[in-house]
């Protein structure tokens, strides 16, 4: 496949200039970004009875937009390149780009089958389909940003409508404070962020990423010190983002206020888009100050793993929403594994940005599959506590069989062996930077990792309360809640038994 043409063609009628896009490239975004806005329009016409038809259109559309992803698997397409250099483009299509969109695209579509039965009985479904395909393409056309500008605009328009999706549940007090914490602390992020943006754009007199890794090499000595601010507060922005510790006091409240799909889908899908701006502007934009940020991502990596861990090891089973605050716990210390391999970067010569693609795919897969579960077991225990999923097994097997899997794979335990390997990579990732003691550090949470994550295993397979000899009762889960898990469990299966489908992002160039 060659790369679309990316030059601007002279009008001959007023001599501009007018760019020639390759819409397959964009197309991903484009489509999610397109049937939102259809999804919106419909809402104002359909009567109630028919609007469980925006769910399948919502999901379609999203379908749509990972199937756009084919055409695009050779990774070399590039369009809004500045005349005369088409090395500095807006908007690539790089293996990096289609990895992560494929993640967060995929990871939207499984939120949406989460999200069916609840848009017809407590959220308003145009307004909750509509943010959500907004989220998705603003999350898309994130990892394919290749200048500041559309960078912080596809950062925000992933996280805006994910403000109103945590709170969008009706005449809930705990939503609306969890949207409202969630939105100060996202708005301290990204007010962070610009001023970073503008430090640095001030010392490089460019937005493009690549240009700005040129001209940080030929800083003028009295732009030095505005520079390493601009790249310091630009991180700070983003670790906010990533929840990375001590910015990640926002995460337990906003998870568990949330609706369960929303929860879900920002411990992915939100969290890719932290981690894919990270990964642009360190490794991309700022490699000349990989003395600046490589420490600051080290040390933010064992703080994270270890505040996250540590706070799950905490979580009392028979508190009110215990599971959920877990999970969510979990994903501050998986947050911290994924930091490991970026702040890698910084020390090796090798490319060590795989090693957290491949992770999050992983992640990605098993912890969709755990929240998928937990959605179910919250239609017939709504405090979804850890305590109330004792006996899953007498009542729902297959489920308590794919939840115990899912949390293996987050452990690293078998049978979940692509958990296992995702972390060996991020452990080599670390050992070859020369980062021994933040692999130690990594293997220590890891053993408390396993911990909490047995504990609720084996809370499985005990025998349910009540009556000796009693038939449990089993109630019908909804189909698109089903599907969710099956599609999840398979993934993780299949990624387990083929782990070299994940794991080759590791051992390749992905820009």
């Amino acid at each position: 496949m060659t790369a679309a043409p990316t030059v601007l063609a002279a009008a001959p009628a007023n001599g501009d200039l007018v760019q020639a896009v390759d819409w397959v490239a964009i197309a991903p975004p484009t489509i999610a970004a397109v049937v939102a806005l259809a999804v919106l329009v419909a809402d104002l016409f359909l009567p109630q009875a028919r609007k469980p038809l925006l769910a399948w259109a919502a999901t379609a559309g999203l379908a749509a937009a990972l199937l756009a992803l084919v055409p695009l698997r050779a990774g070399d397409r590039s369009t809004f390149c500045l005349t005369g250099d088409p090395g500095a483009c807006s908007y690539t299509a790089d293996h990096f780009t289609l990895a992560i969109q494929l993640l967060v695209l995929g990871g939207a579509l499984l939120t949406a089958l989460l999200s069916v039965t609840d848009t017809r009985r407590e959220l308003p479904a145009g307004e909750f389909w509509f943010l959500l395909l907004s989220s998705a393409a603003g999350a898309a056309l994130l990892p394919a940003s290749r200048d500041l500008a559309t960078l912080v605009v596809a950062l925000e328009v992933a996280s805006l409508p994910a403000f109103a999706l945590v709170g969008l549940r009706r005449g809930d007090r705990m939503s609306g404070e969890a949207a409202l914490k969630f939105f100060l602390s996202s708005v301290t992020a990204t007010a962070v962020t610009l001023l970073g943006v503008s430090f640095v754009y001030a010392s490089t007199g460019t937005l493009h990423l690549t240009e700005i890794a040129q001209q940080l090499d030929d800083v003028p000595a009295q732009l030095g010190t505005l520079a390493k601010a601009g790249v310091a507060l630009t991180l700070v922005g983003f670790a906010f983002k990533t929840a990375a510790a001590p910015f990640h006091f926002w995460v337990p409240d906003t998870y568990v206020g949330a609706p369960l799909p929303v929860a879900a889908y920002l411990s992915v899908v939100g969290k890719a888009v932290g981690f894919t701006g990270l990964v642009l502007v360190t490794v991309v934009a700022f490699p000349s100050y990989a003395d600046v940020w490589g420490p600051a991502l080290a040390v933010l990596a064992a703080l994270t793993m270890t505040v996250g861990n540590v706070a799950a090891l905490r979580q009392v089973s028979t508190r009110a929403r215990s599971a959920v605050r877990l999970l969510a716990w979990s994903s501050v210390g998986q947050a911290g594994y994924l930091l490991v391999p970026i702040a890698a970067a910084a020390y090796s010569s090798d490319d060590q940005i795989g090693a957290t693609v491949a992770y999050a795919l992983m992640y990605a897969v098993v912890n969709l599959g755990a929240f998928a579960v937990a959605a179910l077991v919250a239609r017939t225990h709504p405090a979804n506590r850890i305590a109330d999923y004792r006996g899953l097994y007498a009542t729902r097997p297959v489920t308590a069989l794919a939840m115990g899997f899912f949390l293996l794979c987050l452990a690293g335990l078998p049978p979940g062996v692509i958990g296992l390997f995702a972390k060996v990579v991020v452990f080599s990732a670390a050992v070859d930077a020369g980062l021994g003691w933040l692999a130690v550090v990594m293997g220590v949470n890891v053993v408390i990792a396993l911990y909490y994550y047995l504990r609720w295993t084996a809370v499985l397979f005990r025998a349910p309360e009540g009556t000796p000899g009693e038939a449990p009762v089993r109630h019908r889960a909804p189909a698109p809640v089903t599907a969710a898990i099956a599609l999840t469990a398979v993934a993780g299966v299949l990624l387990s038994g083929y782990p070299q489908w994940v794991l080759r992002f590791a051992a390749t160039a992905l820009f």
